[in-house]
């Protein structure tokens, strides 16, 4: 998660955007695609997985097939890259353990077993 927000604030998410994330489903600062796509990102890394008919609907009015499967890839690898860190107790560098602090904490982020 810090990794990801990380990658997120340095490829120019806005920082404002970025901490609207917890309330993307409210935020007026995400689009209705963007809102789609993050409730099939939760769906898709549920276990067991949740994403519906009616959600894959939804996706597809506002997304390619080619984007969509660039999405349930991106939400795949991350689901297998998390597991492993989580598994392997892999230690943070310092720089996503500054943006887990700063960005997630206040919504139950820790580093855990993953101090370096």
């Amino acid at each position: 998660m810090a990794h990801t927000a990380g990658a997120a604030l340095r490829l120019g998410i806005d920082e404002a955007k970025f901490d609207a994330i917890w309330e993307y489903r409210a935020s007026p600062l995400y689009t209705e695609a963007e809102r789609v796509a993050l409730d099939f990102a939760i769906a898709a890394a549920a276990q067991p997985n949740d994403v519906t008919d009616a959600l894959m609907a939804q996706m597809k009015q506002h997304w390619s097939e080619s984007q969509i499967v660039e999405i349930a890839a991106t939400v795949s690898m991350f689901g297998f890259m998390n597991r492993w860190n989580d598994s392997m107790a892999t230690p943070l560098e310092e720089e996503p353990i500054e943006t887990g602090a700063k960005h997630l904490a206040a919504h139950g982020w820790e580093v855990g077993k993953h101090q370096a």
